[in-house]
């Protein structure tokens, strides 16, 4: 037996969205044998983008009943059946977390046809529900409500079962194991953690720390290592018995506390914290007639990189963009092949060191300046960037060109006094890969606050 069900919501935070409408067949591989499609009150706002995507609106959702009110009928019509789904990960979860609130631990085995439509239909362009039933000349009607969308998941599902003619996929799908299913203890683990950004670790029976990472979300990416169904992420499911976590505020804190915190900590399922972490830089040298040329190259340990890339296309388009910004020419850089002056010479974009018309000390000024403003600086400054909360300042330290570590400031003293700083300042490990972290971060982050602090 297998209930098809869609599921719309308010949107918003990663466990934190509401159900708004639901509508679920329950097919017994022949017929539709019962039904129950309402709009359901959330108890919360609906995200302006989800109002204009589906139709339903704040006021349409008032009289409807709240989700403890049809709890009892959506147990009932599932009961002893498969969860049938488009992205059935999703709307699993959003099913067990309103279940969880009101106490009550929802347990279903799920049949993703997503995943299956890319067993039984590898030719696919697409395999997202619009243009999926489209492709297969399917109907769909009321697209992006709930029961428009189940109706489709419906007729896609039959397809697919016609399709499965020795049923070896449809059986492996429904093996044991429910896919994307969490254990009771695993939903603990999970509801503890904040959706923020920072650092989390996850611990084992002896309270050893077997993986750490950065995430933007720290809640939604353990639920991921928790729903993988990957031969890695079902070890590390097995072994979990914690997670802790720091939270950090800001992107750039978080990529250099796992950037240091590898190295310390070693974890067994991070095997590549040994890693470098860019393949590509762009290098000075000087051509015959004393100018400064640049060029895109994979790493090369016996030369200091102005900056680091992790390809050579975001190498090669670094070069493209700063000869717009500090008017280089392309020539020089490696960049055209042409024989004469390049092409930006006669669109008045470069000042002509192409042709050796301008002078090789006032180009290379202008490359000077371009290293400074895209290299670790070599005197003192202090990053600025978001703290863990109101009125907290996070800053880096970088101290006469060498990173030192970060701290969390409250108060403008304690930022002003270089010994009040490094005393509140984390030591952490200065490498090429901090290095890389921080100056990709201040190329891509426009607008950072630094400090010049005198030492």
């Amino acid at each position: 037996m297998y209930v098809v069900l869609d599921i719309e919501t308010t949107g918003g935070k990663y466990n934190e969205e509401g159900i708004t409408e639901i509508a679920i067949h329950k097919y017994d591989g022949h017929k539709v044998v019962d039904q129950f499609i309402s709009l359901i009150n959330p108890e919360k706002e609906i995200q302006p983008f989800v109002v204009k995507l589906t139709g339903i609106n704040n006021n349409m959702l008032r009289t409807a009943p709240k989700f403890h009110e049809v709890a009892k009928r959506i147990v009932e019509i599932t009961e002893d059946a498969v969860i049938v789904a488009h992205n059935a990960q999703f709307d699993y979860r959003i099913l067990r977390t309103e279940f969880r609130r009101l106490g009550y631990n929802f347990e279903r085995k799920t049949l993703c046809t997503v995943e299956l439509s890319k067993q039984l239909l590898p030719d696919a362009e697409s395999y997202s529900l619009g243009k999926l039933v489209r492709s297969l000349g399917i109907p769909v009607s009321d697209r992006h409500r709930a029961n428009g969308d189940a109706l489709a998941t419906l007729q896609l599902f039959k397809l697919l079962l016609s399709k499965d003619l020795d049923k070896s996929i449809v059986k492996n799908v429904l093996r044991n194991e429910t896919q994307g299913e969490l254990s009771p203890r695993q939903l603990d683990i999970v509801e503890t953690l904040p959706s923020e950004i920072g650092v989390f670790y996850i611990h084992n029976k002896d309270g050893e720390i077997i993986l750490l990472g950065k995430s933007n979300n720290i809640k939604k990416r353990i639920n991921q290592y928790f729903t993988n169904n990957g031969e890695k992420a079902r070890k590390i499911q097995k072994e979990t018995k914690r997670v802790t976590y720091e939270s950090t505020g800001n992107e750039l804190a978080a990529l250099l506390k796992e950037n240091t915190e590898l190295s310390r900590n070693k974890p067994k399922y991070n095997a590549n914290y040994k890693r470098r972490l860019f393949s590509h830089g762009v290098y000075q040298g000087v051509n015959d007639e004393g100018y400064i040329f640049l060029t895109a190259e994979k790493v090369n340990p016996r030369k200091e990189p102005i900056a680091t890339f992790n390809s050579l296309q975001g190498a090669e388009n670094f070069l493209h963009s700063i000869r717009e910004e500090f008017q280089l020419c392309n020539k020089i850089n490696g960049l055209s092949q042409a024989k004469k002056e390049c092409s930006h010479y006669s669109e008045d974009q470069c000042l002509g060191a192409c042709i050796h018309k301008e002078q090789a000390e006032n180009y290379n000024q202008r490359v000077h300046l371009l290293i400074k403003k895209y290299s670790i600086p070599s005197n003192s400054i202090l990053i600025l960037d978001k703290g863990r909360e109101a009125g907290e300042r996070c800053g880096i330290l970088i101290k006469n060109g060498i990173f030192k570590g970060l701290g969390y400031f409250n108060l403008n003293h304690q930022i002003n006094n270089i010994h009040i700083l490094e005393s509140i300042i984390t030591p952490m490990d200065n490498n090429e890969n901090t290095r890389h972290i921080i100056t990709s971060y201040l190329r891509k982050k426009k607008g950072v606050k630094i400090l010049e602090l005198n030492t």
